[in-house]
């Protein structure tokens, strides 16, 4: 079994400090005395957790690479957990501009302004946790992570997403993918309440519909604008609005 790296190689001005949270406090410059920056005891290198003055905002994560000198960030809302900003950086000093930004409650377009190595994910926040603005959000999303996508399928992903998203009965579901196969609910996150047909799209170019979760029982069509007809057409009848999970 290999040695685990020492957390301190890559970092030895935050192993200075004692703590990622620390370090953060000292690359800011007093810019984050009014922060609640913490490490945990266990790895407190590579850890820290920035609790923000917006109920709807989780606190913001920072985690540190072992092997290579490395932060990252993720900023999720509260009532499912989904991240509405990360990114990665090699600059300690840039990350603590997120977390005060992040705190500060600022709009998510000005904490990137903030602190450029920011990537919106596209969702945007809902504090009262209305649900079709969730859905409307997560929609977002998830149109653009397939518009970003760097894989080979990309194009043909993506003209699922918004062949989908361009029909009204499916886009006024909460859609969600598990292993890229596209799936819709009546209800949020977290208590997902699948209903329909799964959709795919896949590597020789065509799109699968299917009953069950990936195995596309309901055929292969040439276009995604084929695909989602049939799925739609095996929606179950009498949906009403969608509606909050958990």
């Amino acid at each position: 079994m290999p040695t685990p790296p020492d957390p301190a190689a890559p970092y030895p001005d935050v192993a200075a400090r004692g703590s990622l949270a620390s370090a953060l406090r000292a690359a800011a410059e007093g810019g984050l005395d009014a922060v609640a920056v913490t490490s945990p005891d266990a790895e407190p290198l590579l850890h820290a957790t920035a609790v923000g003055r917006l109920p709807h905002r989780e606190p913001l994560r920072i985690r540190a690479r072992s092997y290579q000198r490395q932060w990252s960030v993720r900023g999720a809302e509260s009532s499912q957990d989904m991240a509405l900003i990360d990114g990665e950086t090699e600059d300690l000093a840039e990350v603590a501009r997120a977390v005060r930004a992040w705190c500060d409650g600022l709009a998510l377009e000005d904490v990137r302004r903030a602190a450029p190595f920011v990537h919106l994910t596209g969702r945007f926040e809902v504090p009262d946790r209305e649900p079709s603005r969730l859905v409307e959000s997560e929609w977002q999303g998830m149109r653009r992570e397939a518009a970003e996508l760097e894989y080979v399928w990309q194009e043909g992903y993506q003209s699922l997403i918004e062949a989908a998203h361009a029909e009204p009965a499916l886009r006024a579901l909460y859609p969600f993918t598990s292993h890229w196969a596209l799936r819709f609910s009546t209800t949020t996150r977290p208590d997902l309440t699948v209903v329909g047909p799964s959709l795919s799209a896949n590597s020789d170019g065509t799109y699968g519909v299917g009953t069950g979760f990936i195995t596309p029982d309901l055929g292969l069509f040439a276009t995604a604008q084929e695909a989602v007809a049939v799925a739609v057409r095996h929606l179950p009848s009498g949906l009403g609005a969608t509606t909050l999970g958990g």
